[in-house]
């Protein structure tokens, strides 16, 4: 490939931004466009199948990798497995297809943070283009994009029971989370299109099909981008087991992910530049943001005994489960073709909060770790804090790209964020004891005793908190006043010329949910930043605040009637 002419655009990871950025700039014929994969091909049955989600998580998946935090000295020192996806797809080939959007205050935060440019007036509009909704289009739901959107269709008891529960205690129902009003009990989006798992790659490379001035490598794992004086010029790769440079004339893109684009800056020389000299880089370009500001969403999982046979469990019985693969290969229906987390919920802790602080997902299966119990029917509510204070960092073990990083989330390190976690366990309690759950609650699973005091709740929350694996913040957007800021507002790396850096490292601070669907807006805004478009703007739409709705403006102005 080093001797082939130089593409005009490399994109290093192929995930949930770098399919999206690849298929809209490849949309204009005369770009010459290159995206590079370190895994394979979406091919397996395992990303197709929407209700396949958890063999991905099975050792030897060719799908998931694999890093450990250091030990967390929050949470008792214990070392958290930290999955991501790999593949054509990235994340969005594994997740569980909770396609959410945060909330509108988020992207007001962004722009205090030093994002300009990213209000929600600018980012609804990229989230409309996005989505193919199956329940049409509105002024906040778009009906015609690439990936398709749907809630599940039916509803099991458990599921129906949870939902009862949030009215029985008192709290609101929203019809669209991802629409008007984001807090309270909720259906959840998925992407799923027509039984398919609509990831990425699936919406954006697939679907719309081969082009010619497209070219895909699978396999490609990037060491480092080459860099001459302040520019980037083209990268390193290693691909069976051979190493190759290809050289870009316009730009290169790095869309590998909150751990992988900090990871590649450094392994390129570009970070804080004493660091980088401790583990024997040479420095490129100093800027001691990269890797830093590394937060990611925690949370809690408590699990009851179900005293019905009605939990998903039943379907790993053998003719279940080849009853469910029948129907979803001739039909793309049935429970394999549904994500399994179908409902959910936004709540705030504390009346004076001004948007949902808590995240619950109702899961109607009992688990024990990453595999589902057989012979043991039973549901979890999981709850958690969806703005984390807490930052850690990600840093180099050494200067060996096949080195996996120090990874520090740094999880419950704030105060705030620990009693959070308090008031995450109360509200999961709050639910669970409803009069919905009482024909099905039976023993609690896990824990097998639930706490009461203080101490022992405390104790739960530092022995059992759990990652979300929504790592985010290691390439911060801000202003160039901001020495933290590794990109700018455009999404260019500070400093560097061609160079841009695209993905979920980018954002100032973590959204107020699941951030896949983020991840994919983002790249969508930024084709049209790349490609020198006009930007889309939201006018005139409300979004819902506890005193009343807010209105936002074409200028990106949010005000209160």
């Amino acid at each position: 490939m080093s001797n082939r002419q130089p593409y005009d655009f490399i994109i290093v990871g192929g995930g949930s931004a770098g399919c999206v950025l690849a298929g809209r700039l490849a949309e204009d014929p005369n770009l010459r466009v290159l995206l590079l994969e370190q895994g394979p091909r979406n091919t397996g049955w395992t990303v197709r199948i929407p209700g396949a989600t958890g063999e991905n998580y099975k050792p030897g998946s060719c799908y998931m990798g694999w890093y450990q935090t250091v030990p967390q000295r929050h949470l008792r020192g214990r070392v958290i497995d930290e999955p991501f996806g790999v593949g054509l797809g990235g994340s969005s080939l594994v997740n569980g297809m909770v396609f959410l959007r945060g909330n509108p205050l988020d992207y007001e935060r962004w722009v205090s943070e030093g994002a300009a440019g990213w209000s929600f007036s600018n980012v609804l509009p990229y989230f409309k283009r996005l989505e193919a909704r199956a329940e049409g289009a509105d002024a906040y739901r778009g009906g015609e994009g690439p990936v398709g959107v749907r809630r599940s269709e039916v509803l099991g008891a458990l599921d129906l029971a949870f939902l009862a529960a949030g009215r029985q205690a008192g709290y609101p129902f929203t019809a669209d989370v991802n629409g008007f009003q984001q807090e309270g009990f909720c259906r959840f989006d998925m992407n799923v299109d027509h039984g398919l798992r609509a990831s990425s790659s699936f919406a954006f490379i697939e679907k719309p099909g081969p082009k010619s001035n497209l070219e895909v490598c699978t396999g490609a794992a990037c060491s480092r981008i080459l860099i001459e004086n302040t520019t980037a010029v083209g990268v390193e790769y290693v691909l069976n087991g051979h190493h190759n440079v290809v050289r870009c004339e316009r730009e290169i893109v790095l869309c590998a992910g909150g751990l992988g684009s900090p990871r590649i800056l450094m392994l390129s020389g570009v970070g804080h530049a004493d660091e980088l000299k401790q583990i024997g880089i040479r420095p490129v370009h100093d800027l001691p943001g990269v890797g830093k500001n590394l937060h990611d969403h925690a949370e809690l999982d408590l699990q009851w005994e179900c005293m019905q046979p009605i939990s998903l469990n039943k379907y790993l019985r053998p003719h279940h489960m080849a009853l469910a693969g029948i129907r979803w290969a001739l039909f793309r229906s049935g429970v394999a073709a549904s994500a399994h987390v179908s409902v959910g919920a936004f709540l705030r802790s504390r009346p004076d909060i001004l948007h949902p602080n808590i995240q619950f997902h109702f899961v109607p299966v009992s688990l024990d770790g990453w595999k589902v119990r057989r012979g043991q029917y039973g549901y979890q509510l999981s709850a958690g804090p969806v703005r984390q204070a807490s930052r850690g960092s990600i840093r180099l073990r050494s200067a060996n790209p096949g080195a996996a990083p120090l990874v520090d989330p740094n999880y419950l390190a704030s105060e705030e964020d620990f009693q959070q976690m308090r008031d995450s366990y109360a509200l999961i309690q709050e639910i669970a004891s409803q009069p919905a759950f009482d024909p099905y609650r039976g023993r609690p699973l896990e824990p097998k005793a639930m706490p009461t005091s203080r101490a022992e709740i405390d104790e739960l929350i530092r022995t059992q908190t759990s990652a979300g694996f929504h790592y985010a913040g290691t390439c911060k957007m801000g202003a160039n006043s901001d020495p933290m800021a590794v990109v700018d507002p455009d999404t260019r790396v500070r400093g560097l010329d061609r160079l841009r850096v695209v993905d979920a490292s980018i954002m100032p601070s973590i959204v107020s949910s699941n951030p896949n669907a983020v991840v994919m807006m983002m790249a969508e805004r930024a084709s049209d930043i790349i490609l020198g478009r006009p930007m889309l703007v939201a006018d005139g739409v409300s979004f819902h605040s506890p005193s009343g709705p807010v209105k936002i403006s074409g200028d990106g102005r949010a005000t209160s009637p």
